[in-house]
């Protein structure tokens, strides 16, 4: 059976605030973000912005461009995040009754640091590559958390993505799927702690660039297909240095991985970092285009996929908001305080 994403959409909030504003309240050295990390600004949500706001967003996106999908039957829905509003209290099941899903749908919030927005959608898929489902949607999204002063406040963003899985009608056909999980405790946030802990440099090669370039060699191996063989390709994106660097280590050029290179100006969402960068892809592809999409979760894993896009792509292109536009389009830039504001950083006493 042909499985694969029959609409997609994406969220991403106005709001911005630049690394020099960050870097100017704790008298850090912005230069060195920008150069270091390959930062210059990042999104931040509004006060009445969630994980669960974005996702309506994203998937009524992917909706718009599903060539007119019933949500009555859509069997499943999954959301990937590390920041559900509920610590007890699932986010899908409002976000499946704001897109107009009945009761007769499986629900669950996933949860593997920033790779359960592609957890979400390798379930998705995989249940309708079963049968047991004809539409399944997956969703990374995240308000991502960065204690102040810390490295991570720099990059912590926000955004969503989501993706509607079928069997007929398809954008692009998932080829291959491949993961490469192990025990490597890089990042971590605790109950009852408002922001994550993380090791340092650890968290690159032992972590990052062990499970990106292991899930990337496995798919390529199982599909025997080359880097060269893509048009796209897009990583987890943490910052702006990460993602190229393994793309090279790879074997893909900065050519091939541009159109899906978000972090520079959005900052990490987490969840949504790789989801977004290949709504981005899909905004501009073309028939028989191939994309390759890796994440990455600390704890940690990463999940692959090789898409072949159809020539159903430039039919739906413009029938929702396209991802570099939201990126783009009168972006609103914040004071320290304001953001402080809006990230509840500044608490009221209770």
């Amino acid at each position: 059976m042909n499985v694969g994403i029959v609409g997609y959409g994406a969220y991403l909030p106005k709001h911005r605030i630049k690394v020099e504003e960050i870097a100017r309240v704790w008298g850090a050295d912005a230069p060195s973000y920008k150069k270091g990390l390959g930062l210059r600004e990042k999104s931040v949500p509004a006060l009445d912005q969630d994980v669960i706001t974005m996702s309506v967003e994203a998937a009524r996106n992917a909706l718009a461009r599903s060539g007119g999908v019933d949500p009555r039957e859509i069997g499943a829905l999954y959301i990937g995040s590390e920041s559900h509003p509920y610590a007890v209290k699932p986010s899908g099941t409002i976000v499946s009754e704001a897109i107009g899903a009945t009761p007769a749908i499986h629900v669950a919030d996933f949860e593997f640091a920033c790779k359960a927005g592609s957890e979400g959608m390798f379930v998705a898929h995989g249940l309708v590559k079963a049968g047991l489902i004809k539409y399944g949607i997956g969703i990374g999204a995240d308000t991502s958390q960065g204690a102040p002063g810390d490295a991570l406040e720099y990059s912590a963003a926000a955004g969503a993505a989501a993706f509607l899985f079928g069997s007929d009608n398809l954008l692009a056909r998932i080829e291959h799927t491949f993961s490469y999980t192990s025990d490597t405790p890089d990042f971590w946030r605790r109950e009852y702690m408002h922001y994550p802990q993380h090791a340092g440099r650890y968290t690159g090669e032992p972590a990052y660039f062990k499970h990106t370039i292991g899930a990337t060699e496995g798919v390529l191996e199982r599909s025997g297909m080359k880097p060269s063989d893509f048009q796209f390709a897009v990583f987890h994106q943490p910052n702006g240095k990460f993602p190229m660097r393994v793309g090279k280590m790879l074997g893909f050029s900065h050519e091939q991985m541009e159109a899906g290179w978000l972090s520079p100006t959005l900052g990490n969402t987490y969840s949504g970092a790789s989801p977004i960068g290949l709504s981005a892809i899909l905004d501009v592809a073309k028939p028989g285009d191939k994309i390759l999409m890796c994440s990455y979760g600390s704890g940690s894993g990463s999940d692959s996929f090789v898409f072949t896009v159809t020539e159903r792509i430039t039919e739906v292109q413009g029938l929702a908001p396209k991802t570099r536009y939201m990126l783009e389009h009168e972006p609103i830039y914040l004071a320290y305080g304001e953001y402080a504001k809006f990230r509840r950083k500044i608490r009221k006493a209770e």
